[in-house]
């Protein structure tokens, strides 16, 4: 938390500007921390700071009251600049009762603030958290900024005349918190007035309590001599201009299934079985289905995932989410839609294991499983969500890949991206991607495998005249689909099936490495140097040498372009290919700027349909963006490459007259003479 103070006359409190802060609200599951952190949040969101969150609660259903089992707790880190996580260590600790504070003193700054309810430190509440003397008084706090306030007691004299019941009363006091803190930092309190009617909108007299709770935390700090300083974190970053709204992980995920339902014009059929902590998916699309949605709560996890490979089959997006144990269980059936190859998004939002587990803490361990577990040659590819808006663009592109592809795709998330909330851009219609669909209506020539150039089969509807087939977990014949057993035919099934997994990678923008030395790319140690240095001795040896680079922007993709004179980049004519060309151009630019100024760039636009509007369309705009960069050579899509891919041989070699081959040789020409 850096700090730039404020000079104030005598009397006036200081202001102190920070860049960062992160604070950590805990007390007791009973104690409306979750509500106070969410509160705290959208009043930061509302002042335009990029923040994020982390919800902590036990997986205890409700523990005794004040021990150390029930300690609930909600981070916030907001900044000037971008925020990636909640932060580590608080530099805030608001504690409403011992165990709170001594489940969470270890982590907190030295020389951090605790503000503490003073009230709840009574011997009772001291005994169950294992305290012999009173941490508030014994000295041993003395590292910190220590405010001892009596939350309770003051939330109780504001609200002296609502005639409300002790209990009720006490369930205010969060309230009193959230009113503190804000006047703390600098955030009206308006706003979240507002929200206390609509939360309680069914029950007048506790928003009306809760509203005086919030005034009188709010009069207090500005009232009481104790805080001689109040805190402004500085004007945030310049952001994209927009409409902005705080998202959950799950929220966003739910919101980008039902935008890939209304671009497809398919309906959305989730069959979902309630878990922690992707329970809330459910939730969302529950609640959303005015739209072209369909939520079924199955009796377990097993039914969850064979209903939505049925939906599937009858031509809807099928979805299924889960977490942990769950995707244990759902395996078999996964193995089935890899089988019968139909298009299916399993949500798998991971938490601690094995077994039941942590289910409400936060673990990151399912991806081995995702990549790896299932019976066989299964392969199935994995999306990875980076943060809870980031939810809203993986659940879309889940959908359309399994729908491009036909192939069933996993979507990881984690309790922690969530349940957590962060600001979201909300996308205008004309940002999202195209999503196009396209079932199979002719009789003639129809056979159940045959694969087009992305080696996905046709998607049938069940019914659709002249049109039967068969399809199941028996392994099928490669073209006709009738079961077999032969083992040249499962070997070749299993290779088509890698190959058709591992051609999903080819359309994919460039991964973006964020926080970590590679995301420099230019480093100050020469590690962009390295491999210049390792062919300089044999270049003359050679007439060309290629390099072929992952499609990542990290210290390899640097390194090819430090020691090469020409740099090719396929581009697929897709929306996404397009926005990460952009990005690999800003880093060409700074290897030209830096270390190899010779560097010459050729963009080849592959895979193009002329067909479709998308396609031409994105043509257009890199041609108008790159111009003289761009080869006017074009790969147009062609089943040929399908068929060179499942023979295992170049397609100059397998058929050397096609139209394929004959534009790579125009490629070669050209990159002779650049």
């Amino acid at each position: 938390m850096n700090r730039v103070n404020s000079a104030m006359p005598d009397g006036v409190r200081h202001v102190e500007e920070l860049d960062s802060v992160v604070i950590r609200f805990v007390g007791d599951s009973g104690d409306g921390i979750q509500l106070t952190g969410t509160g705290f949040s959208k009043a930061v969101a509302r002042a335009g700071h990029d923040f994020a969150t982390h919800p902590d609660y036990p997986s205890e259903i409700r523990a005794p009251a004040g021990t150390l089992f029930g300690v609930s707790g909600y981070q916030i880190q907001f900044s000037s600049h971008p925020v990636f996580t909640s932060g580590d260590a608080p530099d805030v600790l608001v504690a409403m009762n011992p165990a709170a504070l001594k489940i969470n003193l270890a982590d907190l700054k030295h020389g951090g603030t605790i503000i503490a309810n003073a009230d709840a430190f009574n011997v009772a509440n001291l005994q169950k958290a294992g305290y012999a003397t009173s941490p508030l008084d014994d000295g041993s706090l003395e590292r910190y900024r220590l405010y001892k306030i009596d939350i309770t007691q003051l939330t109780a004299v504001a609200l002296k005349e609502t005639g409300l019941s002790k209990k009720e009363v006490g369930r205010c006091k969060n309230y009193f918190a959230l009113g503190l803190m804000l006047c703390l930092y600098s955030r009206p309190i308006e706003k979240e007035i507002d929200d206390i009617h609509r939360r309680f909108a069914k029950n007048p007299e506790m928003a009306q309590a809760n509203t005086l709770a919030l005034r009188a935390g709010f009069a207090y700090a500005e009232a009481t001599e104790m805080f001689d300083t109040t805190y402004k974190v500085k004007q945030s970053i310049a952001w994209k201009p927009g409409r902005y709204r705080s998202v959950t992980g799950n929220a966003a995920a739910a919101l980008g299934f039902v935008t890939a339902s209304e671009l497809s014009g398919l309906k959305l059929f989730l069959g979902s079985y309630p878990i922690t902590p992707a329970s809330d998916i459910l939730h969302e699309l529950s609640a959303l289905q005015h739209y072209n949605v369909t939520t079924f709560q199955a009796e377990d996890e097993i039914a969850g995932i064979c209903s939505a490979i049925g939906a599937a089959y009858g031509g809807a997006l099928g979805l299924t989410t889960t977490s942990g144990p769950g995707m244990a269980l759902k395996t078999e059936a996964l193995g089935l839609a890899v089988m019968t190859e139909l298009p299916l998004v399993v949500v798998n939002v991971q938490r601690g294991g094995p077994s039941t587990g942590l289910p409400t803490k936060i673990e990151q361990a399912d991806l081995l499983q995702a990549v790896y577990g299932r019976n066989g040659e299964c392969p199935v590819p994995v999306i990875a969500a980076k943060s809870p808006a980031d939810c809203f663009d993986c659940a879309l592109e889940a959908f359309r890949i399994a729908v491009k592809y036909m192939t069933p795709v996993i979507l990881l998330s984690d309790g922690g991206i969530a349940n957590a909330t962060e600001p979201w851009r909300i996308p205008t219609v004309d940002e999202l991607p195209a999503f196009e669909v396209h079932f199979r209506t002719q009789a003639q020539g129809f056979e159940v495998y045959a694969r087009d150039i992305h080696l996905a089969r046709a998607w049938v509807r069940p019914g659709t005249p002249g049109m039967e087939h068969r399809i199941g977990g028996l392994e099928k014949d490669f073209v006709s689909g009738d079961v077999s057993h032969d083992p040249l035919n499962h070997e070749r099934m299993v290779e088509i099936r890698a190959a058709k997994v591992a051609g999903i990678a080819k359309e994919l923008a460039p991964t973006a490495i964020a926080g970590s030395a590679e995301a420099e790319l230019i480093g100050e140690i020469g590690w962009d140097r390295t491999l210049k240095e390792i062919l300089y001795p044999v270049q003359s040896d050679f007439d060309y040498i290629i390099i072929d680079c992952p499609p990542s922007l990290g210290v390899l993709t640097a390194n090819a372009l430090v020691a090469s004179e020409l740099a090719l980049i396929p581009l697929q004519a897709e929306y996404l290919a397009m926005r990460g060309i952009k990005q690999l151009n800003k880093i060409i630019v700074k290897v030209r700027k830096r270390s190899n100024p010779g560097l010459k760039t050729r963009i080849l636009i592959t895979m193009f349909d002329k067909r479709t509007t998308h396609a031409r369309e994105v043509a257009e705009e890199i041609s108008k963006v790159f111009g003289d960069q761009v080869s006017p050579i074009i790969i147009k899509r062609t089943v040929k490459f399908a068929d060179s891919t499942i023979a295992g041989k170049p397609l100059v070699h397998l058929d050397p007259t096609s139209e394929g081959a004959d534009a790579y040789r125009q490629l070669a020409k050209e990159l002779h003479y650049v």
